[in-house]
């Protein structure tokens, strides 16, 4: 994508995202291009990325439908982000050392954007992104990457006003940094799995 495109690709993304662009809302070539201050040809182009990626559905004449978020997806997504986090945290285990040094800078961030809930999500993002990646696998570490697209906007990212989750998410990054400086397996793929876990159930409650 050119610059033009990428950004209309950019803005209309982060407002799914965040849930300014509600699912079944539907958007109008003309109405993105006066918000991004482009011509219609890159808003086509952008919306064309975004529709690949499941967030848009393209209707001829119309626009773009911002596709709704079912209860099904939220099952479906929540069982592939465990399955893939899971498994490419066993494959990581063997360079843990180096892991950990890696999570570092993550967790800083994290320490730094405790009242910034977007900052504090990307942050958690880019750590859980880089276990991943260790495992060495590409393919799955942009399914990863589109299984977490899909979570932020089902509501998990939404931070605002809690900062006992803050908390208690911060906590559970620090011990799962700390369990890779031990020699202990089985416990490391405990905490990855129970992590996962609670931040479903976090969707769960977020979206009930």
């Amino acid at each position: 994508m050119d610059t033009a495109s990428s950004r209309v690709y950019a803005q209309v993304k982060h407002g799914i995202l965040d849930r300014s662009l509600a699912g079944g809302q539907l958007l109008t070539e003309g109405e993105i291009a006066d918000l991004v201050g482009v011509s219609r040809t890159p808003v086509r182009e952008g919306l064309l990325q975004l529709q690949a990626e499941g967030l848009v559905h393209l209707i001829p004449k119309r626009g773009a439908l911002v596709v709704p978020v079912s209860p099904a997806e939220v099952e479906d997504v929540l069982e592939a982000r465990e399955l893939v986090e899971v498994h490419t945290a066993a494959r990581a285990w063997a360079r843990r050392a180096d892991l950990a040094v890696d999570l570092v800078p993550h967790l800083q961030d994290m320490r730094a954007a405790v009242d910034d809930p977007w900052a504090f999500t990307a942050a958690d993002r880019a750590f859980h992104a880089t276990v991943v990646r260790s495992a060495g696998n590409e393919v799955l570490s942009a399914l990863y990457d589109s299984l977490r697209d899909r979570q932020m906007r089902m509501g998990v990212a939404n931070l605002h006003g809690s900062g006992d989750r803050v908390a208690t998410a911060l906590a559970d990054h620090e011990a799962l940094r700390a369990s890779l400086l031990g020699d202990d397996v089985d416990a490391w793929l405990h905490l990855v799995r129970d992590h996962v876990r609670r931040a479903g159930d976090r969707l769960r409650a977020v979206r009930r």
